[in-house]
């Protein structure tokens, strides 16, 4: 794995636990720093798209979700884009990581609620083994991942490597947070994660 990539899965990572998913950007750490220490310091640097064949929509049959798939980049400030709090039906695709379809985890982040209404992921803890996730690519082929689970974790203890960790085979991570409400903070004190393979 490279320098870059490592930096890459760090900032993503660190971005769960400080920012709280969904409900803002998150920090990508400077290269001195690229465990993602110093939040304060984002940086500048983007790294470029892994995948020429970009996921278009995603579908999950099983819950009777569909959605488009929005590219996520990195905002000005050096945080990373989620999909607009106002648009809680809308998921996106983190593209500076795997594409659905191609070798390592590909990442999907998607909204629980917003602005009072349920949102994409909203029913994602009810997805059980065996359920099926299609993801629509930009050269129209369809790249099919069987769940194989579905984990509630603190965002304190976000599991990093089962996440974004390297895998030499296609595939995708669900992500949206759940657990109780914090209204001190605005944010959910969990996420869930849906795991699942081709």
């Amino acid at each position: 794995m490279t320098t870059r990539k490592r930096a890459i899965i760090a900032a993503t990572a660190a971005a769960l636990l400080i920012a709280g998913l969904l409900t803002a950007g998150f920090l990508l750490p400077s290269d001195d720093d690229p465990a993602g220490q110093a939040a304060g310091q984002p940086t500048t640097a983007q790294p470029p798209a892994t995948s020429a064949t970009p996921p278009v929509e995603v579908r999950i049959p099983a819950l009777g979700a569909r959605s488009s798939l929005i590219p996520l980049g990195v905002n000005p400030d050096g945080t990373a884009e989620v999909p607009p709090l106002d648009q809680p039906l809308q998921a996106g695709w983190y593209k500076y990581g795997p594409a659905p379809g191609d070798t390592g985890p590909a990442v999907l982040f998607g909204h629980v609620d917003g602005h009072g209404r349920p949102g994409i992921f909203h029913d994602l803890a009810e997805l059980k083994a065996g359920d099926r996730v299609e993801v629509t690519r930009h050269d129209n082929s369809i790249a099919t991942f069987t769940i194989s689970r579905v984990d509630r974790v603190p965002k304190d203890r976000f599991p990093t490597d089962a996440v974004y960790g390297e895998t030499t085979t296609p595939q995708l991570r669900l992500v949206t947070c759940g657990g109780a409400f914090d209204p001190a903070t605005g944010d959910y004190r969990d996420n869930v994660i849906a795991y699942a393979g081709q």
